[in-house]
């Protein structure tokens, strides 16, 4: 299964135990990190290096021991720089399940519009209980699905108690349509890069005029459609690239690049190398 394809709609660990690890550095398919969006809440730690990452339009920077945890329904993507990061992913009505107290108090601020999202600076107490959640999962002792569980009620806890959530934003109806539209744009790209698509078809899946789309697609991505629909078909050529033996050519076509001389271009100012450079480093 073709992993940029289907990790928005990827079960998260397992039924009694809904939240899973990944780990992505340099050699992972999804190194660079394509705007998507997807149900659960996610934590990201920056091992090494740089993550620059745009969450609903808002640009952060993440170094070694930073953390982030993004609210469901985020549109979020980001752009590794010599980085090594971690991310789990969690289903928060899940864990809330059976815990009637916390799931009542929890359920009262989020319907207040509120959000459990949050920028975690290295060494923050907070960003304290993410390493220990995280490291919990990564050595699996015995018992770490208990630790995994109370590192996330401390830190829910102290996001509570410190204030540290989003607050309820005077979010108008035209801002709810616009972030809908884009997600809407950003589905079509993920299933139908592979086909010719034009500006005025993103547009008409958006249900926006052109040069209006334009302008909304661009502050929330930092990316023009089009720019954007180049890139994600290189990220999924560079998975491709190191998942198969198919050739330079086949890649560019499977991936909606009619011009190989054209994807070849493109690869090249994305990633650095060429199609076949970039196949030898990833060996190598």
């Amino acid at each position: 299964m073709r992993y940029l394809a289907s990790h928005e709609k990827a079960v998260r660990g397992t039924f009694d135990f809904p939240i899973q690890l990944y780990y992505v550095d340099a050699a992972h398919p999804r190194y660079e990190m394509p705007f998507h969006w997807h149900m659960e809440h996610e934590l990201i730690l920056v091992l090494q290096g740089v993550l620059h990452l745009s969450v609903d339009g808002t640009g952060y920077e993440l170094h070694a021991g930073d953390c982030m945890l993004l609210a469901d329904g985020s549109i979020h993507g980001g752009r590794p720089e010599n980085c090594v990061y971690e991310c789990v992913v969690f289903d928060l009505e899940r864990f809330l399940t059976g815990a009637a107290v916390c799931g009542q108090q929890l359920a009262g601020l989020l319907q207040s519009g509120a959000r459990m999202e949050a920028f975690f600076a290295v060494n923050a107490p907070a960003a304290k209980l993410v390493n220990g959640l995280f490291q919990a999962m990564e050595t699996e002792q015995p018992g770490y699905e208990f630790t995994t569980m109370g590192f996330l009620w401390q830190l829910l806890g102290e996001m509570l108690a410190r204030k540290l959530y989003r607050p309820p934003l005077p979010e108008t109806a035209r801002d709810t349509r616009r972030a809908q539209a884009v997600k809407r744009v950003l589905r079509r790209i993920r299933t139908d890069y592979a086909q010719p698509l034009s500006l005025e078809q993103l547009a008409g899946e958006a249900a926006l005029e052109p040069k209006y789309f334009c302008r909304v697609f661009r502050q929330i991505t930092g990316r023009t459609p089009i720019d954007y629909l180049n890139y994600y078909r290189v990220e999924c050529a560079a998975e491709l690239l190191c998942s198969t033996r198919d050739s330079v050519t086949d890649v560019a076509l499977a991936c909606g690049f009619g011009d190989v001389s054209y994807f070849g271009r493109v690869f090249r100012r994305q990633k650095g190398k060429t199609p076949g450079e970039y196949r030898r480093a990833m060996e190598g």
